[in-house]
């Protein structure tokens, strides 16, 4: 996997200060987005243990009371991501018990993959549903269209 941008203190993508991770590739490739750049899986860098070892020491810095990791993209859930998101969140489920986990994908949750399912089995919210310029609304809070559905599957 590749990943396009990392923001190790970021208070924009989700509640509270948290660690923010943009992976490369995406298939949905929707009309106005704002992140075209994402889109290519070869796009930014290589995803490393060493780069997964510092979102996790990240989350567990305590100079900074971060609540959780927040996944973007391109598409986290993009088959060619699952693998490593898949490891990552297992990471923080295991190393980082009391932080939330928020994941952004064009995928709608009653369509996924077994593989990607497995990913959603282990994260708080995910917001789905492909970005449609028609639908956009700059008053959302956490997503950027109407269609996209915001699903709560833990307690926060």
């Amino acid at each position: 996997m590749h990943y396009h941008n990392y923001y190790p203190v970021d208070v924009v993508n989700g509640p509270g200060t948290r660690c923010t991770l943009f992976v490369s590739g995406c298939v949905h490739q929707c009309r106005g987005c704002y992140n075209k750049s994402t889109w290519r899986l070869d796009s930014g860098h290589l995803f490393t243990q060493q780069m997964e070892d510092r979102v996790i020491a990240d989350l567990n810095d305590t100079r900074i009371k971060r609540r959780g990791l927040s996944l973007s993209g391109g598409d986290p859930l993009h088959p060619q991501n699952v693998a490593a998101v898949l490891q990552l969140v297992k990471r923080v489920r295991s190393e980082c018990p009391d932080k939330d986990i928020w994941l952004w994908s064009g995928y709608l949750l009653n369509e996924l993959s077994d593989e990607q399912q497995a990913v959603i089995d282990l994260v708080d919210v995910m917001i789905d549903g492909k970005f449609e310029q028609d639908k956009h609304d700059p008053s959302l809070v956490w997503r950027g269209s109407e269609n996209q559905v915001i699903h709560h599957f833990k307690n926060l």
